[in-house]
This record gives C-alpha cells, sequence and structure tokens, in this order.
C-alpha cells in the first residue's frame, strides 16, 4: 500500500463521506473512490459498508483506522527528520583529530561550530596523523583533521591553517642562546613523539632520523613536553604546544628553524557529504 491510500483511507474514515474526503484532499471523488477499492482488492477485505449513498467502516475498517493514524504519523516523522537534517536542525557529525591539531587549534572552532548550529551533535575522535587518516578511509569519521601529510587515492586533502614548528628545550640547556647547526642537533639527546604522528614526520623531514640521539618516543604532546621539562632533552613540537611554557620560561627556542607545516582537512572522495560536514568545512 502507498502513504497516499492511507491517507485517502483516513480522510473517508474520519468523515465517512467520499465527496467530503475528495474536497478535503483535493481530489475527484472517483479518485478516492478508487483508491479504497485498490486496498480493498489487495487484501481481499472490505473497509466500508456502501449502502445506497452511504458509506461508514466495517468491523475491520474500525480496527485498521488507528494503524493508519499511527503510520501516517511516523511518516510524517521521518519526513520532518529528513527536512532537519536538511536544514542542520538535527544530525550529527563525526570528526577525527590528530592531537596537536585537535588539542590546540581545533576547540574553538568547535565552540564556534557549536553555537552556530546548536543542534547538531559533535563526535571527535582522537590519535595521530595515520590513525586519523584510517578512521576517514574507514567510515568512522567524516571529515578528518591532521598537520602531517598521507598519501591515499581516496582521500581529499585541503590546507585549512599554518603552524610552525619549534625545538625547544629546558632552561640552561648548553644549546640555549647559541647558533645551532644540524650537527649540533645530532649529538643532543631527544625525545619525540610516537612514529605516525604528524608531529614527528614533518621533524624528521628536515633532520636524519637515523643520526638522532633518540632516548623516548612519547604518545602525546603533553608527554613529551613534560618528558623535555623533567630532562636535559631536546624536542620538536608545535607553537600551539608550547606557547605558554616559552613565555613563562619554563622551556626555551633553540635557534634552528624548521619549515611552516600544513593543517590539513581530510574527506574521504566518494563517501555523501553530509550537510553538516559542508556547514563544517565552510567554518574552516
Amino acid at each position: 500500500m502507498t502513504l497516499e491510500q492511507l491517507r485517502i483511507f483516513v480522510a473517508v474514515a474520519e468523515r465517512e463521506h467520499l465527496t467530503q474526503a475528495a474536497e478535503a484532499l483535493h481530489l475527484t471523488p472517483s479518485a478516492v473512490s478508487s483508491a479504497i477499492r485498490g486496498l480493498e482488492e489487495r487484501y481481499g477485505i472490505g473497509l466500508f459498508h456502501r449502502t445506497g449513498r452511504r458509506i461508514e467502516l466495517t468491523d475491520t475498517g474500525r480496527a485498521f483506522l488507528p494503524e493508519a493514524i499511527d503510520t501516517l504519523a511516523r511518516a510524517e516523522s521521518t519526513q520532518l527528520f529528513l527536512r532537519e537534517v536538511g536544514e542542520l536542525k538535527r544530525g550529527a557529525l563525526a570528526l577525527s583529530a590528530s592531537q596537536t591539531v585537535g588539542g590546540y587549534w581545533l576547540p574553538p572552532i568547535l565552540m564556534r561550530f557549536h553555537a552556530t548550529y546548536p543542534a547538531i551533535g559533535l563526535q571527535i575522535g582522537s590519535g595521530n596523523t595515520q590513525q586519523v587518516a584510517d578512521a576517514v578511509l574507514d567510515g568512522r569519521a567524516e571529515l578528518g583533521l591532521i598537520e602531517g601529510e598521507v598519501d591515499h587515492p581516496a582521500l581529499s586533502q585541503r590546507i585549512v591553517a599554518r603552524d610552525r614548528m619549534f625545538i625547544v628545550a629546558p632552561a640552561g640547556h648548553p644549546l640555549a642562546g647559541k647558533a645551532v647547526e644540524a650537527e649540533d642537533l645530532e649529538k643532543a639527546r631527544w625525545v619525540l613523539r610516537e612514529p605516525g604522528s604528524g608531529t614527528r614526520s614533518a621533524f624528521t623531514s628536515v633532520i636524519d632520523e637515523a643520526a638522532l640521539d633518540i632516548a623516548l618516543s612519547l604518545p602525546s604532546n603533553e608527554a613529551v613536553r613534560a618528558a623535555v621539562m623533567a630532562g636535559g632533552v631536546l624536542t620538536a613540537v608545535s607553537e600551539f604546544v608550547v606557547q605558554d611554557d616559552l613565555r613563562a620560561g619554563r622551556l626555551v627556542r633553540i635557534a634552528f628553524d624548521l619549515p611552516e607545516r600544513a593543517f590539513r582537512l581530510l574527506r574521504h572522495k566518494e563517501r555523501y557529504r553530509s550537510k553538516a560536514s559542508l556547514a563544517f568545512e565552510g567554518m574552516l
């Protein structure tokens, strides 16, 4: 059966009058009569008694009426859901962000998006650059935000911001305040993010990782930062991670420039682009 047949049945049942139902539905009486007859013939039941010019519900028709009303109400609710999703009055957006992006750069944007679209639920996942790319490829996240680089033909990438990388050390480190060459860095001890992180990849694209004395590889920016402040080691991190420590003098910047890197937005090329994701991308 069709929803239109149900609407016609309910209109006739509530009025017990074909012509009045037809007028309310802006249909011809013959179209209304044909729809009711189609239902009855399809299921081999009688929904109405027809006596002369009168029409009234059979017991079956009377029992079927609340079912039809409930079905139409549910259909209207379903249509309302899709309209609200299309108008960004309802829905959800799954994001995944690498640690530097998600922990420092992204939160103000999330708050602005929430203020603009308060009915859109945000589901935020995190990981390193490779893990974020995997989440987008697997469909666990519609959008990914990374500070590293990935190379996969199914992913589209767009630069949404720029970031500066600093080499930092605890105050009093032997290299602090000196002109530094690559050879000096190779003689120092290091704590770096884990392999697969965008921060580590950006750094080791400039400095030969094999030449470094890496004491620890740690899975978060905060762990790296704490390790550097606890011992005489260097690290390379985003400016966002250490800007407060540099201002407070807890850490010092080593005079060796690293190239600027990009924050990138990832999206699967072949997956459906929801209106929520398009709105978020536009805000970026």
